[in-house]
């Protein structure tokens, strides 16, 4: 049975013409909520996640984002106390389906996001 680091380092074989990740990205479904400044007011809405990678996340939401836009999401991950806080730009839509990059993780975010992909990498 391979490790936790070496699935993690593991890449999957990309279709023609299809993006690579710098990371793999896991499985995971928690309740998760998305705030965006929006015509000129603050908004949210809700989400579920459908996978997580060390530099994003994919969800499907209940509100509409454009692709480029900047958006602060709060996720209750496993292994942590707390939600992590965190900012993320939109790089994708299809539908109400949405792909996240997470911007500017502190030390300890990032720490944990790995440590959480680690985890999931042995249920994989």
């Amino acid at each position: 049975m391979a490790s936790a680091k070496a699935k993690l380092a593991a890449s999957k074989p990309l279709k023609p013409g299809a993006h690579s990740r710098r990371y793999p990205r896991f499985a995971v479904d928690v309740r998760m909520q998305v705030r965006m400044f929006q015509a000129g007011e603050f908004r949210t809405c809700w989400g579920r996640s459908t996978e997580l990678g060390q530099d994003g996340i994919g969800a499907t939401l209940t509100g509409e984002l454009e692709k480029g836009e900047i958006v602060s999401l709060e996720i209750p991950l496993p292994l942590s106390p707390y939600p992590l806080k965190v900012r993320a730009i939109v790089r994708y839509r299809q539908g109400l389906r949405y792909g996240f990059e997470f911007l500017t993780l502190a030390d300890a975010q990032r720490d944990t996001i790995r440590r959480v992909c680690e985890m999931l990498a042995t249920r994989a």
